[in-house]
């Protein structure tokens, strides 16, 4: 009896080892799936949320400018005495400048309605279906700006058949309405670019009915319903009271968590095993020196491994660098925030993945190498370029942020310099210098930051592009202080260039709408810019042009 107690009691404390690694084991891999699950639900939730928020704003763009088409179009000169004298000669020339104005903004269909709803003109009056001649007094888009002054309705075309949004605007003339101007969009290449990108996307109206959607066959339908296996993030679309929803599936999110879980189960089942084998000390000596002889090796491994994929993440980002330097010409060239707003989030995006694997690896490597101070140093060095890229990415959301419309004290500093930082790429691209004195931190002016940089990288941007082909090129900054006339406290920011300079029809027509000297350009950059600082209480203005000079603009902004 007293032999069978001594053995029965490592038999009982190799079971309990047994089931202790068991449970043990089980833990770790239930807390495995868990944490995969929250951090790969997290990471998928930030990128459609960058992605919704870039839809949200290029639609949101989109319709700003064709609302600012209908606006300028209402008080256009042609079109009031077209109204108030609608003869062949009249309607004729206003469908021509609807038709070149319709090709150059990206409108479906721009046309005049008369006091009683019957349209007088239209961009496709040379086409069998044009619109000339037809009665739209039933539209609620009439009926809402004859009412309000602007209307708008996602309809079908009575003629066209075709789905779009329609934005008007009353003409008024002498205290009385004359008409109404229509521009029909249309957003097909929008929707197309939702397609194909693993995600499902909606806009949605007050009455939760389906605008625009990636699937059509639900447009004009009941707003979806994603279930429980899609993670959706919902962004409002500015100008319009619609909700646009992005959906995303769950699950290859579930199945890495159950591959991570599975890897954790795999890792585990070794420790058990050595657990069991583990009962003499020579034993153990032994398995510590063999998983110390693979520790190494692995580690060797893993820093070449490592190494390499260093070396690819740095190539790529100097790739998306170049990609931001041209999206953010494209972006002054057009003015269109929310095509800023998808650049921006999506180089956030495409730089803080390779950022965080860069920042795991270099703290890894720091709790792995505390023995090789020279290599941990490196590591330290690699966390703090981490760090400044974080910094730019967060500039640079910034920018691409929708603006509030709020006046309020701004650091003139601040936005100098992020006006710089986000026209580095083309700084270094044209070797145009920006020449400027320092900023006082302090001084502060009536605007808002995000605007404000919107209107000093135009500046500066345009200022780069008239450079191109100068010898020496440069540009160069200064600010003064003073008063104006009626008393208030002002600073003048001044931006010029040693380019050839303005001509003297450009700068009789410098804040024209739609009027540009670029090829890919729109016409519209300094005309929203005057527009934003006169909303600051400020003005905009370039000097007369003189031969030989390159060309100098003023910003004019009070002082807060």
């Amino acid at each position: 009896m007293p032999g069978r107690r001594i053995f029965a009691a490592p038999r009982l404390r190799a079971v309990v080892g047994v089931v202790a690694a068991l449970l043990l084991a089980g833990a770790v891999v239930a807390e495995t799936w868990h944490l995969a699950l929250a951090r790969g639900t997290a990471q998928l939730a930030e990128e459609v949320g960058a992605t919704a928020e870039a839809r949200a704003l290029t639609l949101a763009s989109e319709l700003a400018k064709q609302r600012a088409v209908a606006v300028i179009l209402a008080e256009d000169r042609d079109v009031i005495e077209g109204l108030l004298a609608p003869d062949a000669a009249h309607t004729t020339r206003i469908s021509r400048k609807f038709e070149t104005l319709r090709g150059e903004t990206g409108g479906s269909v721009i046309y005049a309605l008369d006091a009683e709803g019957t349209a007088l003109a239209a961009s496709n009056w040379q086409l069998p279906d044009s619109f000339v001649g037809v009665n739209y007094r039933f539209r609620r888009y009439f009926t809402e700006a004859a009412q309000n002054g602007r209307g708008s309705e996602y309809a079908l075309g009575s003629v066209s058949h075709r789905p779009g949004l329609y934005l008007s605007e009353q003409v008024v003339q002498g205290g009385q309405m004359r008409g109404v101007i229509v521009v029909k969009v249309e957003f097909d290449a929008i929707e197309a670019s939702w397609r194909g990108a693993g995600t499902e996307t909606v806009a949605v109206d007050p009455a939760g009915m389906v605008t625009l959607t990636s699937a059509p066959a639900g447009r004009f339908g009941a707003a979806p319903d994603f279930g429980p296996d899609r993670l959706v993030v919902e962004r409002p679309v500015a100008a319009l009271d619609w909700r646009l929803r992005v959906a995303a599936p769950l699950a290859p999110v579930r199945s890495a968590a159950a591959g991570q879980a599975l890897i954790a189960a795999l890792l585990m089942l070794p420790l058990g095993i050595v657990a069991l084998v583990l009962r003499a000390r020579r034993r153990r000596q032994i398995a510590r020196a063999a998983a110390e002889a693979r520790y190494r090796s692995d580690l060797e491994h893993e820093v070449e491994t490592r190494t390499r994929a260093l070396s690819d993440e740095i190539r790529e980002r100097k790739e998306a660098e170049r990609t931001l330097a041209a999206m953010q010409a494209r972006l002054v060239q057009a003015n269109k925030l929310a095509a800023m707003g998808q650049i921006t989030a999506g180089v956030a995006h495409e730089v803080n993945q390779p950022l965080a694997t860069i920042r795991l690896l270099a703290e890894n490597g720091q709790a792995m190498l505390r023995a090789q101070p020279e290599v941990g140093g490196n590591l330290a060095l690699i966390v703090q370029m981490t760090d400044r890229i974080a910094r730019i990415t967060s500039e640079l959301r910034g920018f691409a942020r929708k603006a509030r419309g709020a006046r309020e004290p701004v650091s003139l500093a601040e936005a100098w310099e992020a006006s710089l930082l986000l026209s580095a790429s083309r700084r270094e691209i044209d070797r145009a210098p920006v020449i400027a004195p320092p900023i006082d931190p302090g001084l502060r002016v009536i605007g808002e930051k995000v605007r404000l940089e919107q209107v000093m990288v135009n500046l500066i941007q345009n200022a780069h592009e008239a450079l191109i082909g100068t010898e020496q090129p440069e540009i160069r900054a200064a600010h003064s202080q003073g008063l104006r006339a009626d008393g208030a406290r002002i600073v003048t920011l001044t931006i010029a260039d040693n380019g050839p300079g303005l001509s003297e029809e450009v700068a009789r027509n410098l804040f024209t709408p739609f009027l540009t000297t670029k090829t890919e350009g729109t016409g519209l950059g300094l005309v929203i810019s005057q527009g934003i600082m006169r909303d600051f209480g400020g003005r905009l203005w370039a000097d007369p042009p003189v031969p030989g000079q390159g060309a100098r603009f003023h910003l004019e902004l009070l002082v807060a």
